[in-house]
């Protein structure tokens, strides 16, 4: 079954792609026809391109891996930020900070930085400080959560990339391609999929389309979290049961040791 249908992306505008002069030549697989200077993306390509990299995102998703999702344009941040975090999952949507994922033990001395100041505040050893130096402080600790947004929480790099708008996000894709970190990406007319590893031929302008493909995904590696889950449950309730298994056979053991000794003991019938 599919994760989306035709007419569900084509109520969303997901079909609406850039103008013609503006067309990277590397989408014309994608591209259905052209209607009034505009090329019409082909909803069923991405029909099966959803559903291809869903069942991916499920799969790592249910191996207990991360996806960083990454949108910092107006109109797909606050959509970005819900479904990441409806799924547990680590965000970017204000400004990607140069070498992220090149330079990430640097990242993890910027959230070390943030977690320290969180903790000087709470134990109180900042309360003896001026308030010009409190303002300071606590200027820096929003710049740094400003940057770090979500990130903060990852302890590792990421499985899996997921961008929406591939040319605003080049510099995360590029690092991606640098680590070998698959891509997914909602991919409109005018960018180049070449360095994309899950291609999504969609509008990535409109709010719509954004959420219909967000939802599609999300909803995938939800499954993909839920069967990990249910995997882990039945892992340990089997774990149990051979422990018991294993400490009921001693028992048995003496029971059968024991029960050749009372017949011995018991007096010969005359």
């Amino acid at each position: 079954m599919s994760r989306t249908n035709f007419d569900q992306l084509l109520q969303a505008g997901c079909h609406f792609g850039h103008l013609k002069r503006k067309w990277n030549p590397a989408m014309a697989p994608y591209i259905f026809m052209e209607r009034n200077g505009i090329h019409i993306i082909d909803l069923n390509k991405t029909v099966a391109k959803i559903d291809e990299a869903a069942e991916a995102l499920k799969g790592i998703a249910k191996s207990g891996k991360k996806i960083l999702f990454v949108a910092t344009k107006r109109q797909a941040k606050d959509i970005i930020a819900e479904k990441a975090q409806s799924v547990n999952m680590p965000y970017v949507n204000e400004r990607w900070a140069g070498g992220t994922l090149t330079n990430f033990p640097t990242i993890r001395k910027a959230v070390k930085k943030m977690t320290n100041i969180d903790k000087l505040m709470a134990d109180g050893t900042f309360a003896n400080l001026s308030k010009r130096e409190l303002l300071q402080i606590s200027r820096q600790r929003a710049k740094l959560e400003k940057n770090l947004g979500s990130i903060a929480d990852l302890t590792r790099l990421p499985a899996a990339l997921f961008v929406v708008d591939v040319m605003k996000e080049h510099i995360a894709v590029k690092e991606a391609n640098r680590l070998g970190i698959p891509v997914f990406a909602m991919v409109d007319t005018n960018s180049d999929p070449k360095n994309i590893d899950y291609v999504i031929p969609a509008n990535d302008d409109a709010k719509d389309s954004i959420e219909v493909v967000l939802d599609a995904v999300c909803g995938a590696i939800a499954e993909g979290l839920e069967e990990r889950k249910a995997e882990k449950a039945d892992e340990k309730a089997a774990a149990e049961q051979k422990e018991e298994a294993a400490e009921a056979k001693p028992r048995r053991a003496r029971k059968a040791e024991a029960a050749p000794a009372q017949e011995e003991q018991a007096p010969a019938a005359e």
